[in-house]
């Protein structure tokens, strides 16, 4: 049974069998069959490397503990409003800490990713985003690289469109959007090797 713990660049949970690059959680999302219940349960979304310290995954989604979440790469984590892990990825989470636009610690990042995840999407000029954003072109997120936007999908991107010029509602938060444009780079992919069309 493929579960539903795919993340989408919208912050939606869905169920598809294709793998991604990132871990992450949001808490406890999931009753005790598995079925997905709420959309978050506290305001610490984390993003996390497939593996570490050699530890043993148990099987996904037990009653009662956190609801394991996989993201096609690290642009579609930012995209649902996550940040990195401070725990599993200590280097990425001090270096992303320095380029955050405001108050730094775990709690004030959170509090404003929470606030900007909850709020109204803004609208930014294409040229003046940078590559990693999610933008929505009609109702599909694409990824802005270069000159182009790439479709996302659950398995990776396809359908490449050259950049238009004019304004596009804008999916990453606006916080995040900042660290991507001062160079965000981390230890976990930023972009699944698709975007390489």
């Amino acid at each position: 049974m493929t579960l539903q713990n795919r993340v989408t660049p919208l912050g939606e949970l869905v169920a598809d069998p294709a793998r991604g690059l990132v871990f992450g959680n949001r808490g406890c999302l999931h009753d005790e069959h598995g079925r997905i219940r709420r959309a978050f349960a506290g305001k610490r979304w984390i993003a996390c490397r497939l593996e570490f310290k050699g530890r043993q995954r148990r099987a996904l989604m037990q009653p009662g503990r956190y609801t394991e979440l996989f993201f096609l790469d690290e642009a579609t984590a930012f995209a649902a409003g996550h940040r990195p892990c401070a725990e599993c990825r200590r280097e990425d989470y001090v270096r992303f800490s320095s380029l955050w636009p405001g108050p730094t610690g775990a709690d004030a990042i959170d509090a404003r990713l929470h606030n900007e995840r909850l709020g109204p999407r803004t609208t930014a000029p294409l040229a003046s985003l940078p590559n990693g954003t999610f933008v929505l072109v009609g109702d599909a997120p694409y990824l802005v690289l270069d000159d182009r936007l790439l479709r996302w999908s659950p398995s990776g991107y396809a359908r490449a469109i050259r950049r238009p010029s004019g304004a596009a509602i804008v999916i990453t938060p606006p916080s995040l959007v900042a660290v991507l444009a001062a160079g965000w780079v981390g230890a976990v992919p930023l972009l699944h090797p698709s975007a390489q069309l």
